[in-house]
């Protein structure tokens, strides 16, 4: 398998833990702050900002992965 392939793969997969962790204990947060003040659980501005952050990270990590791995074992 080609190195910026592989780069790219575990980044790939480091962005899709990261998004899925941050949304998990975002979830968590909002659940127990629903329960909390007897609310339906729903994600305010701060939070739905957080995941779109996390999510566009996400999304550069791959190709940031493939050139360092290009780079360092290319």
């Amino acid at each position: 398998m080609h190195v910026a392939l592989q780069g790219a793969l575990w980044g790939l997969g480091l962005g899709a833990f990261l998004v899925f962790a941050e949304y998990f204990m975002l979830s968590k947060a909002v659940r127990e702050r629903a329960e909390r003040y007897k609310r339906k659980p729903e994600f305010d501005v701060t939070e739905r900002r957080r995941i779109s952050s996390i999510t566009r990270f996400a999304v550069l990590l791959p190709p940031a992965f493939a050139l360092g791995f290009w780079v360092l074992w290319g």
